[in-house]
């Protein structure tokens, strides 16, 4: 995300007396039957072109996350691994290609995005050798180990270093050459990330377009997705767009939360409601690239969005509350695989920003505090881990009791050995191969033994100090199937169900790209059947 890509976000509401749906209607003409055979093959390819749309939405919708590094106490590439492997996240987006985290990822069957950073862009567009160089370090040495199914190529170029434009597209043509070489094409795909201020005004979505002093640019990148079959990709924030709007807007369509018969937005020419701004962000996107009449359309995925949970004086949106309601709600409407009005048989894919908190990050309060998690895989507020909810603070437990962050390692240390000894706590869950052993940090198997002392002895008189190691938190910091005394799952004593879309046994999803595989089977099957 870059700070420069915040945008005005012009709308229109609308009182709630017209039709709610007005949908494109796909009529398949059969046409009159020349015998019992061809009518029964007629109609079984009507039901595969019904089961085609209906299980277009079913297959790929998942939600990822980016995974950031500019934290001052960032972990281990193995304790990432850990933290994303006990959330059940089965996607990420990288903004580079570390290559100690990409090891780190083998056999994890987690579906990787690397990425080229800016920096890079302009010697991987003049030479094809450079993008050769670029494939095998980072994408060659680590396949089919680990998962990575994509490439972004910088990030919001045109928005935050124009003058790398001229470079963009060559860049993303040689990468992909580079990969066909190396029979890689059909696994990987290459794209790049598109800000929201690449559309000047997305409302109403279906008269947004691009800023035309890019056409050119733009014009060309969409062919190359659609002839290597790619995503376009897409950093859409509702926050920017809502704080940004004035009030203009209400705060519940950017939150994805129910709105009332006044407030409704409607799109004027289309007359499709728009329930969220994310959806109306995305169809504005489907629009502005419909002008350029590329071959088909282009899914968009959209690689970053998410809501800060701290801010500044001035940024009085930024809450604990809001960032949980957005991507509570985010995971919800993403997971249910439809996509916005003018495309719903499309999934939207989408990326949360981000893992963790980058407290080193240039900017605001609010910059710095996007992150879902703490460093030590303790949820900052209570993620939904599956569609129907997820962890919430016991509330007749008074709060949490975890260790401090940043306090001496050493003093940590005499507080855990004290909790697990003379406090009698149950630390038994942070022993080696049990369910909070990882991520192996003092921080983390502290947070546990002082919260299992904290819930077993506040009653008679136990605190949460620790000679000042300690604090009290009203976020329950249990994560994946590490559940901490006093949560409210902390009697389900089982595995917490995926966060983040479909996992089949090595964790990877079907794609997109696979469906034209899987649909050639199928339509040979029907046609091998009224034979």
């Amino acid at each position: 995300m870059e700070l420069e890509s915040k945008i005005p976000f012009y709308g229109l509401w609308l009182p709630n007396g017209r039709d709610s749906f007005l949908g494109e209607k796909l009529l398949v003409k059969v046409g009159v039957k020349s015998s019992i055979g061809t009518m029964r093959l007629q109609m079984m390819l009507g039901y595969v072109m019904f089961m085609f749309g209906s299980l277009s939405i079913a297959l790929g919708a998942f939600v990822g996350i980016n995974i950031g590094t500019d934290l001052s106490n960032l972990p281990s590439p193995e304790e990432v691994v850990a933290i994303l492997r006990s959330h059940q996240i089965t996607h990420i987006r990288l903004f580079d290609s570390d290559n100690h985290l990409l090891s780190a990822l083998s056999d994890t069957g987690i579906e990787v995005m690397v990425s080229v950073t800016n920096n890079e862009v302009l010697r991987i567009g003049q030479s094809p050798a450079a993008a050769a160089s670029w494939i095998n370090k980072n994408v060659a040495a680590f396949v089919p180990s680990t998962n990575i199914t994509a490439i972004a190529v910088g990030s919001e170029v045109l928005s935050t270093i124009p003058n790398a434009a001229p470079v963009l597209l060559p860049a993303m043509n040689n990468l992909h050459k580079a990969l066909v070489s190396s029979n890689l094409n059909y696994q990987i795909q290459v794209s790049t990330p598109f800000s929201m201020d690449m559309i000047p005004r997305p409302f109403p979505p279906s008269a947004a377009t691009f800023n035309t002093s890019w056409d050119s640019t733009i014009s060309g990148i969409l062919r190359f997705l659609s002839s290597t079959k790619s995503v376009f990709m897409l950093n859409a924030y509702p926050y920017y767009g809502y704080v940004q709007s004035n009030g203009i807007f209400p705060i519940e369509y950017a939150l994805f939360k129910s709105l009332s018969p006044v407030k409704q937005i409607v799109d004027p020419n289309t007359l499709f409601h728009y329930d969220s701004m994310f959806d109306a962000m995305v169809d504005a996107t489907y629009n502005a690239m419909s002008a350029y009449n590329s071959s088909g359309i282009i899914p968009i995925v959209v690689t970053e969005t998410g809501w800060p949970w701290a801010g500044g004086g001035n940024e009085r949106d930024a809450t604990v509350e809001n960032a949980e309601i957005f991507n509570n709600n985010l995971i919800k409407r993403v997971l249910n695989g439809s996509g916005p009005p003018s495309q719903p048989m499309i999934p939207m894919n989408t990326y949360i920003y981000e893992l963790f908190n980058e407290d080193n990050k240039r900017g605001p309060e609010s910059e710095k505090s996007y992150g879902v998690y703490f460093s030590n895989g303790s949820s900052v507020y209570a993620l939904g881990l599956d569609i129907s909810g997820g962890m919430t603070v016991n509330a007749s437990s008074g709060g949490f009791c975890v260790a401090r962050r940043g306090a001496d390692v050493s003093s940590l240390e005499d507080g855990l050995n004290w909790a697990c000894g003379p406090g009698q706590a149950n630390c038994s869950a942070i022993q080696s191969g049990q369910p909070c052993y990882m991520p192996d940090t003092i921080e983390n198997h502290a947070s546990f033994a002082y919260n299992d002392y904290y819930q077993r002895m506040r009653s008679v008189g136990g605190t949460c100090d620790f000679s000042g190691t300690a604090v009290t938190t009203m976020v329950d910091p249990s994560y994946g199937s590490c559940i901490f005394t006093g949560s409210t799952n902390a009697s389900i004593g089982g595995l917490v169900p995926p966060a983040f879309g479909p996992v089949g046994p090595t964790g990877a999803s079907i794609s997109w790209r696979q469906l034209p595989h899987i649909w050639c089977l199928i339509l040979g099957t029907v046609v091998l059947s009224v034979l």
